[in-house]
């Protein structure tokens, strides 16, 4: 269970975000300063620190963090890829600022100089687990030694090591990002609807280093996080194109991305079929026919 193909086609605000996390961590972990990382009653209230505020949104204080923590983001880009790069855009801003906005109550409440909270994305990965918890299908069941797991569960269980990774310093984030990610998922203040100018969700994938397979144009579905039904085959009645005659097959690759969208297999595979492999056009197809 990788969250679609490799790479970062169509989820280049996940590459940016990776990216930053990554070059974040390892420059104050080279220069040994990871420990200095993380937000306290006193970086907030008693001697704000705008420099570290920024940096402890992306920085990792340590390698396992770090490894798990590129992980969850690499797998959760199969969101970005469902609702496009933009809406994907907004659910990192408002993720990000409720996390932010109930940690800070929390330290405020505590007024403890000893108590702090861990640095890195937490926010963002623990909100995308609400959607994946709601919205990712089971596509395999298994037992080991008695006990009975599913693809999902490595995920989980790297969610967990993450969660646990600095006990209360990393289980308080953890728990905010949640929070935060439910109430993205209840739509409050309609925010599930809210987009951002064109010219600033492209910015974000202006500043990741290009690679191989990925590309910033994304699909404009009307999809939005928090509802991946599953999508029968149905005919539909706009103009798309006829398949060809003895057309090729579909790419597993592309089949792999649709389904990673939450559509059924079959249905990926004949849309991809009827819009002679264009992903963008049968990714409209599928969703035409959820809304017959």
């Amino acid at each position: 269970m990788n969250g679609g193909p490799s790479g970062f086609n169509n989820a280049p605000i996940t590459r940016a975000v990776i990216i930053s996390s990554v070059l974040f961590s390892l420059f104050f972990g080279i220069k040994g300063r990871s420990r200095k990382l993380g937000l306290s009653y006193q970086d907030l209230f008693q001697k704000p620190q705008l420099w570290k505020v920024i940096v402890s949104t992306f920085a990792f204080t340590s390698t396992p963090e770090l490894f798990f923590g590129s992980y969850l983001l690499y797998y959760f880009r199969v969101f970005e890829r469902q609702i496009g790069s933009n809406k994907y855009s907004v659910f990192i801003l408002f993720s990000g600022a409720i996390s932010f906005f109930l940690e800070s109550v929390l330290l405020a409440l505590l007024k403890d100089p000893s108590a702090s909270i861990t640095s890195g994305p937490y926010g963002l990965i623990f909100a995308s687990f609400v959607p994946f918890f709601f919205d990712i299908p089971i596509s395999t069941r298994f037992r080991v030694f008695g006990f009975h797991f599913s693809d999902k569960s490595f995920i989980y269980l790297a969610g967990l090591q993450l969660l646990l990774s600095s006990w209360k310093r990393s289980i308080i984030p953890g728990i905010c990002g949640i929070i935060a990610g439910s109430l993205y998922r209840t739509n409050i203040f309609y925010i599930r609807r809210a987009k951002l100018p064109n010219f600033i969700a492209s910015l974000f994938s202006r500043l990741s280093w290009p690679s191989s397979g990925s590309s910033s144009s994304t699909p404009t579905p009307r999809n939005v996080l928090g509802t991946a039904p599953s999508y029968a085959t149905r005919p539909v009645e706009r103009n798309y194109p006829s398949p060809l005659v003895g057309s090729v097959e579909p790419s597993e690759d592309s089949v792999a991305m649709l389904v990673s969208m939450g559509f059924d297999r079959d249905s990926a595979r004949q849309a991809l079929v009827q819009a002679r492999n264009d992903v963008n056009v049968a990714t409209n197809i599928l969703l035409e026919a959820q809304s017959h």
